[in-house]
């Protein structure tokens, strides 16, 4: 009997050395556009911090917003429009929302660009454009960039424009998709969607129509994980996680 015991005990004192501590959370938040570049900055981070595991969600930034008020459990929230950070430090959710980075629009076509666009001044040529809904970052700054080009190349570029329009997309990533996939002739991204894909090739918008968009870090008031979220907010605003930005199509702030 006495060996029975024994025996017992030994294999649970076993099963319970074999037992990998839990690993600590921190949910970050963020648009759609930083997947590439918070996807190579995570395995960066986690490997300097054993034991960690940074959870990425990423979605349109209005989106974030919304799953935010409605309780999501969030640490840290970086958004590409600086509406929907300001709405949540006015309500109370976050305190601080520094600049992280700066991103910029551009055009992008297939490779074989089979509506021959090689300026922006060309765009009302294609049949099939795909641009952001006008609700979510990347739609709003288009809609802001064609107004300008309105003033530029004539009254009727923004309306040819728009009358190109076949899909209005609720990220940046489902519009490059569609071009990647040849459902469309063109469609206005961010220039940090255009660095990797070797499906699109990008046509710059003038420097003077373009529009620069901030996007802002925060960390969630009252985040039971306020060491890590803070350790990552510091982590990507230092000098080297820049550089890492400056590689993926972005601009440091």
């Amino acid at each position: 009997m006495r060996l029975l015991v024994l025996s017992a005990i030994l294999v649970l004192l076993a099963s319970c050395g074999d037992r990998q501590p839990e690993a600590q959370v921190v949910n970050i938040y963020a648009a759609s556009s930083l997947a590439d570049v918070f996807h190579e900055l995570e395995r960066d981070f986690e490997a300097e911090h054993l034991g960690v595991n940074v959870v990425l969600t990423f979605a349109g930034s209005q989106v974030l917003r919304l799953q935010i008020e409605q309780g999501a459990e969030a640490d840290v929230f970086v958004s590409a429009n600086p509406d929907h950070m300001g709405a949540l430090v006015a309500a109370g959710f976050i305190e601080a929302s520094p600049v992280l980075t700066r991103n910029e629009l551009t055009l992008i076509v297939p490779i074989n660009n089979p509506a021959q666009i090689e300026s922006f001044a060309d765009l009302p040529q294609v049949e099939r454009l795909v641009i952001g809904t006008e609700n979510v970052p990347v739609g709003r700054y288009t809609r802001d960039v064609l107004g300008l080009a309105g003033q530029r190349f004539g009254a009727n570029f923004e309306s040819q424009v728009m009358g190109r329009v076949v899909s209005e997309e609720s990220n940046v990533r489902l519009a490059r998709a569609k071009v990647e996939l040849g459902e469309a002739d063109a469609a206005i991204v961010y220039r940090s969607d255009a660095v990797f894909s070797d499906q699109v090739r990008p046509v710059s918008i003038p420097d003077e129509l373009n529009v620069a968009a901030d996007y802002l870090i925060g960390m969630l008031v009252g985040t039971q994980a306020s060491y890590l979220a803070e350790a990552w907010i510091n982590y990507v605003l230092s000098a080297r996680s820049q550089k890492v930005f400056d590689q993926y199509g972005f601009v440091s702030p």
